[in-house]
């Protein structure tokens, strides 16, 4: 992505990155606060909600940044192009990243295979059946899990309404922004992570309240979820601009949501076994998606 030129100044750009980081936010909580309804009977009815928040807000934010910005064409694709909405070079845009952040993964993705292997060999060596056999009863199998996972709450937030939603906001909406208000490329890169890693300061209270931590232990959570939403962030930044696309971002959220922190040491058999397993489990949250 090419920078624009500024035709907005320093000062509004950041001032309307700041608002649409306090709106995605505050909308997550209309719901109990501001339109007064009842506690959700159940986590999936929870989750439900902030979806509908986080959809509300990322038109919203498109619609403000199509009124802020001065896009002179009245072409719907140069329009929809602004925010990196565009099939040219698709499948670049989501192979090359994705293989660029597995990476990073390589490690986690090994002890992953390794897995595989020794689960096909127990149940191989249980059920007497062939490794041909255990893969053709794995494909079969297919088809159920992945109903079951669709139909999974946590399948959604993880890899559907949180990567969107946010790579709509933070980084669709919010560079073009700030490259229009005469930021450089790289100045964006490293500044627009820092509104999206500001907008979970609100899982402090969170934490604190919900598990009884210390105020202390809170902030150490926190900071190391900061920290890493900011090195996220850069990463996703730069994907979009480099790129101009934003399937590239949103399949690198997307990977990293399932994979999780990337694992950097085991230490013996059985602790390298409880790892695996936190790795591929997606029941428990990463960490660095709002909607948590």
């Amino acid at each position: 992505m090419e920078e624009s030129e500024g035709r907005l100044s320093k000062p509004v750009a950041v001032i309307a990155c700041i608002a649409m980081t306090l709106f995605y936010v505050a909308i997550l909580y209309a719901p109990t606060l501001i339109l007064r309804l009842p506690p959700p009977q159940s986590y999936e009815n929870f989750m439900i909600r902030r979806f509908i928040c986080a959809a509300v807000c990322s038109v919203a934010s498109v619609i403000f940044c199509a009124l802020v910005l001065p896009i002179t064409s009245g072409e719907a694709s140069y329009s929809f192009g602004v925010y990196g909405i565009r099939s040219d070079h698709f499948w670049q845009a989501m192979v090359f990243p994705l293989f660029l952040t597995s990476l990073m993964y390589a490690g986690s993705l090994m002890l992953k295979s390794m897995l595989l292997v020794n689960k096909w060999k127990e149940h191989r060596h249980q059920e007497g059946e062939p490794l041909l056999g255990c893969i053709k009863s794995t494909l079969l199998s297919l088809p159920g899990q992945m109903s079951s996972v669709a139909s999974n709450v946590l399948f959604w937030r993880n890899f559907i309404v949180a990567p969107v939603t946010e790579e709509l906001v933070f980084r669709a909406c919010m560079i073009p922004l700030l490259l229009c208000g005469g930021f450089k490329a790289y100045n964006a890169i490293f500044l627009c992570p820092t509104f999206f890693s500001l907008a979970h300061l609100n899982h402090m209270m969170e934490i604190y309240s919900r598990h009884n931590y210390s105020l202390l232990k809170a902030s150490l959570v926190v900071g190391l979820q900061l920290g890493y939403t900011v090195v996220f962030g850069s990463y996703a930044s730069f994907l979009f601009i480099r790129t101009g696309n934003i399937v590239a971002p949103l399949v690198a959220h997307a990977f990293c949501n399932y994979m999780g922190l990337p694992v950097l040491f085991v230490h013996g058999k059985d602790v390298g076994k409880d790892i695996v397993h936190g790795i591929i489990s997606n029941d428990s949250p990463k960490g660095k998606d709002l909607l948590v």
